[in-house]
């Protein structure tokens, strides 16, 4: 009676694995995004990453003003008026050549998918096995981000390709949002309200968040400067580059979800963090194809492998999904960062020098999210294991390390009851045999307490 369960979960779990696409999409397209806004708009280098930098800041605005809202809103009600501004949005900035009228677009369209992004994560956190979700959201976005970078470089040139997929994209995922009520679990409106759980561990994760997604965006926003300028690449290559880079993605995502919990959260995590400020450095200052293509492949490898651990440690801190949404605005806001930041460090350092700072910021956060990890990512205790390590403190500390109901008895449980066992009083001389001249505890066996076994 209990098996179907997973399987229904897991298969209704695609309305939130189409509603994370539609709002990861804009910043996995970011670097079309931004080096295309010069094209038509006449943007140089920097008023370019920072069109990008508005369009996530207010994604990530959209996290922070609703993190706490999606059941009072509801969250069809949310999904759909979100994916309706993104299309909106990122449609009024595709059909325009007016810079104002792209930055307000692109704003609009930033927060819807905020919004959408918002939702799918408060679902993702109510889900039996989040990380499992979030993997297969990484897999969706990746797949077709990889393919709309092979597609637009022979469509023609212009910002209006990348933004008019966005804006389609929202529109497609429109339908799922209509089974969103199965999507989202019982577990979310189950979870106790009240103060959010973990807040230090919570914090910590969401600064750190905010600055790992920045060093990556960083690079993201001019990896395709980089590819043109410094290796001396054509814009189809750098395409083709950028998408079997998110194929690589696709594999890494794919081990990830293959591989699940069996190394914890904190190696992955942290190994995984320090591989990929390794191969931001490699990646900024690439000079031809090779370094270029090893770079962007084996750095797009890891992080979504990363990212996949980070939003499933970000949903295990809090039922409700509050965490899941603060971390990821968190995030979202890093990533606003990371063009501007990009576009000033490469401006004023070259891009060598940008990889190498933005490499040492990465390492300097292994320390903080590997500790998150492993302070909030132990392995729950089994069935039996509350009666072994100690009944009802165990229990509590069971209960409070995210154990699902049902899995251990409730504190202050009755304990089972001992049934006395009567064993035949021996011979004096079987006493003396068994004990010696003095019973246990040092006391002869005649001397024994009654009822003492």
């Amino acid at each position: 009676m209990s098996s179907p369960a997973p399987a229904l979960s897991r298969g209704s779990s695609w309305p939130l694995v189409a509603l994370f696409t539609a709002g990861y999409l804009a910043p996995y397209l970011l670097p079309t995004v931004v080096g295309r806004l010069g094209d038509r708009l006449g943007l140089g280098p920097a008023q370019a990453g920072l069109v990008g930098s508005a369009l996530l800041l207010s994604s990530a605005t959209a996290g922070f003003t609703l993190a706490a809202r999606v059941e009072r809103f509801g969250p069809r009600r949310l999904a759909r008026s979100g994916l309706l501004l993104a299309a909106l949005g990122f449609g009024c900035a595709a059909l325009s050549d007016s810079v104002p009228v792209v930055v307000a677009g692109a704003m609009t369209g930033g927060f819807g998918s905020g919004t959408a992004t918002t939702v799918a994560a408060s679902g993702i956190a109510a889900q039996r096995d989040p990380h499992r979700t979030s993997t297969f959201g990484l897999l969706s976005v990746s797949a077709l981000a990889g393919a709309v970078y092979l597609t637009i470089p022979h469509l023609g040139p212009g910002h209006g390709l990348p933004f008019a997929a966005i804006a389609l994209t929202a529109l497609l995922v429109w339908p799922a949002t209509g089974r969103l009520a199965n999507a989202m679990g019982p577990g979310h409106t189950a979870a106790p309200r009240g103060r959010l759980p973990y807040r230090r561990s919570g914090l910590v994760l969401a600064g750190s968040m905010l600055f790992w997604s920045m060093a990556q965006n960083s690079l993201w926003g001019v990896s395709g400067r980089i590819g043109l300028h410094q290796a001396g690449l054509s814009e189809v290559t750098v395409g083709a580059v950028f998408a079997t880079a998110l194929g690589a993605g696709l594999l890494g995502v794919i081990g990830a979800g293959a591989l699940g919990a069996r190394l914890g959260r904190a190696l992955p995590i942290g190994a995984g963090t320090a591989l990929i400020a390794c191969c931001i450095v490699v990646s900024a200052s690439a000079d031809g194809l090779p370094s270029f293509a090893t770079g962007e492949i084996a750095w797009n490898t890891v992080y979504p492998v990363v990212l996949s651990y980070l939003i499933g440690l970000a949903a295990s801190l809090d039922a409700r999904g509050r965490w899941a949404v603060l971390a990821g605005s968190a995030s979202s806001l890093g990533t606003a960062c990371g063009p501007l930041v990009g576009s000033l460090l490469s401006a004023g350092a070259g891009y060598p020098a940008m990889g190498l700072v933005l490499g040492a910021g990465l390492l300097l956060l292994v320390l903080p999210l590997t500790a998150v990890a492993l302070h909030t990512g132990g392995r729950p205790l089994g069935p039996g294991a509350v009666r072994r390590r100690g009944g009802a403190p165990a229990a509590v500390v069971a209960a409070t390390t995210g154990t699902a109901s049902g899995t251990v008895p409730q504190v202050g449980a009755p304990e089972q009851p001992v049934v006395e066992i009567e064993v035949p009083v021996a011979g004096p001389a079987l006493d003396r045999q068994a004990f010696g001249t003095a019973g246990p505890r040092g006391l002869a066996p005649a001397e024994a307490a009654p009822g003492t076994h």
